[in-house]
């Protein structure tokens, strides 16, 4: 059964998927199942069907820093298909689900066959590029308070049914946010404790509320421009 075209990015590629799908692989996987792992010298490019993972990095010492989630649509590991170089995260199943692994090889002739893949590619290295470069700057110039606003706003979505809301759903557990901004579990509940009283965030069932985003946006502009 022809598969490759249901993926959003080989979708209306300008070229024939049929002479690629056996060449390609499909495979489901469970709950905390390890996909890829640090320094594995796989090339293949992992495009999920369904199911989320989360992608990670450690340090010599072990700790742990989170990078981000991707869920069916998105795809990993392209760049060791690129270039080759072992892979440099771990990405681990935060739910079952399923991909479609296609070869190095094959998702390079795929690209180069292709001015709108080729195209797809260039802009989401360069999106990431660009999301890397703000969450660099954001570790240089902010303190954790800030780093924490920042990081809410990122992951957080516009309330249905308000004006001017913004809801992480489902809330994040705190030292999950800890692994994304660069600290400790108790420092996120300290500031979440901070925001509560201020009445810039509330939990309701199955999601944290953000009341007043356009408050932490702010804050988190003013403190860039005094860093700056």
């Amino acid at each position: 059964m022809a598969r490759l075209g249901t993926i959003p990015f080989f979708k209306d590629p300008g070229i024939e998927l049929s002479a690629y799908e056996s060449r390609c692989h499909w495979r489901r996987f469970d709950e905390n199942e390890v996909l890829v792992d640090f320094d594995d010298i796989s090339t293949d490019v992992y495009f999920i069907a369904s199911g989320e993972v989360r992608i990670l990095n450690r340090t010599q010492s072990g700790k742990e820093v989170i990078l981000g989630e991707m869920r069916g649509g998105a795809f990993f590991g392209e760049l060791a298909a690129i270039d080759g170089i072992g892979r440099s995260a771990n990405v681990t199943a935060l739910t079952r689900g399923e991909v479609c692994v296609v070869p190095a090889s094959v998702f390079r002739q795929m690209v180069f066959a292709s001015e709108a893949i080729a195209d797809r590619l260039f802009r989401l290295l360069a999106k990431r590029v660009r999301e890397l470069n703000t969450r660099l700057m954001e570790h240089a110039l902010l303190d954790l308070k800030h780093r924490l606003y920042a990081e809410l706003l990122r992951l957080s979505v516009p309330r249905s049914g308000t004006s001017g809301e913004r809801v992480v759903s489902p809330p994040p557990y705190h030292h999950v946010l800890a692994a994304r901004i660069g600290c400790r579990r108790e420092q996120v509940t300290r500031e979440f404790t901070a925001m509560a009283a201020e009445g810039l965030v509330d939990r309701t069932r199955g999601a944290l509320v953000l009341r007043r985003p356009d408050l932490l946006e702010a804050r988190v502009a003013e403190a860039l421009r005094e860093d700056s």
